[in-house]
């Protein structure tokens, strides 16, 4: 039996390296822990390593889930638990999965990891831990679940803490026209509380945006944020750590991946604007050295891509948000 000792887990699926680029916040992201899922049929892709590199270098410790187990050749799901189940598998089956799973640990000690079954880690702050699933039959979830529940009470207690009467911060996963809607903002609230008609500043592309919210929008039970097919309830009112919709004037304007920030006075909103605009400074480049030109057309996107260029030694002339026009080619 566990005890726990946290409110809860929030849970962020992010569609490729793009959206969790978007989970940033200066020096780092706002993602406390990253569950990477990989196909334990197939191993180790190239995306994968591409998303592993893009977790190094925001610092964001993870564990992975190997999924599709269930399609390991004769495996049979009698139980939730995969502990339990695995016991239950013909010698066949159980040489099969320790092909696929061998395979992913010497893929990952090639990256630079030493890894193994979480129940066979000793050390969590040197080993990366591997829980098998199926997500078509619900096997290792709730393993997966406690393994989470388990480190981020473990190592991330100081982390987790929130002052829930504090102004609002968080960024914003991501900018959409929606119908009958208008244009709407995705955002993670990571600190503080944010209520309808409350001021925010918002970051765009040289400029911040000074706006009220006409409405904070939560997805109904089973329904996506992001899907546009989701229905919505109308709050009041949220607080940290959760996702939200907003409707606001000039969101068009804004920036996936910049900072959101409330404020409720004139000198509050003065600082919001100072602190925005010096954190999307900070990640656009602009140099006389010779190099590469980086464009991209999220925040985060730019920050993770310069990060990873500057681990390979790549030297970037400009880093900016926008299009490639013809002057970029030119220069």
């Amino acid at each position: 039996k566990l005890k726990f000792d946290i409110p809860g887990l929030l849970f962020v699926d992010t569609p490729g390296h793009e959206a969790f680029s978007n989970l940033r916040k200066r020096g780092g992201s706002i993602a406390d822990l990253a569950v990477l899922v990989i196909d334990i049929n197939q191993g180790i892709q190239p995306q994968t390593k591409e998303a592993i590199e893009i977790l190094k270098n925001f610092k964001v410790p993870f564990i992975i889930a190997a999924n599709k187990v269930d399609l390991i050749y004769g495996w049979k799901s009698e139980s939730n638990f995969f502990v339990e189940n695995f016991e239950t598998q013909t010698e066949n089956s159980k040489k099969y999965f320790n092909d696929k799973f061998y395979t992913i640990l010497g893929e990952l000690a090639e990256l630079g990891f030493d890894s193994n079954l979480y129940h066979k880690v000793e050390d969590h702050k040197k080993m990366v831990s591997i829980v098998p699933v199926s997500a078509k039959t619900g096997e290792g979830i709730a393993e997966l679940l406690a393994i989470l529940t388990g480190l981020s009470q473990k190592f991330l207690g100081g982390k987790l803490e929130i002052n829930s009467d504090a102004r609002a911060k968080g960024t914003i996963l991501e900018i959409k026209e929606e119908q009958g809607m208008g244009t709407t903002a995705d955002i993670i609230i990571y600190d503080g509380n944010i209520k309808q008609d409350d001021t925010i500043i918002v970051g765009g592309i040289g400029e911040t945006i000074t706006t009220k919210i006409k409405a904070l929008l939560k997805p109904k039970a089973l329904s996506e944020i992001r899907d546009t097919k989701s229905s919505f309830e109308k709050l009041n009112q949220v607080f940290a750590a959760t996702g939200v919709k907003i409707l606001a004037n000039d969101l068009n304007r804004a920036l996936a991946g910049a900072p959101i920030l409330s404020a409720k006075t004139d000198e509050e909103i003065k600082d919001a604007e100072k602190e925005i605009l010096k954190e999307i400074k900070d990640v656009l480049i602009q140099t006389e050295d010779d190099g590469i030109m980086l464009k991209a057309d999220t925040l985060g996107s730019i920050e993770a891509a310069s990060k990873l260029f500057e681990q390979h030694e790549i030297p970037i002339k400009q880093a900016r948000i926008g299009n490639i026009s013809k002057r970029d080619i030119v220069e």
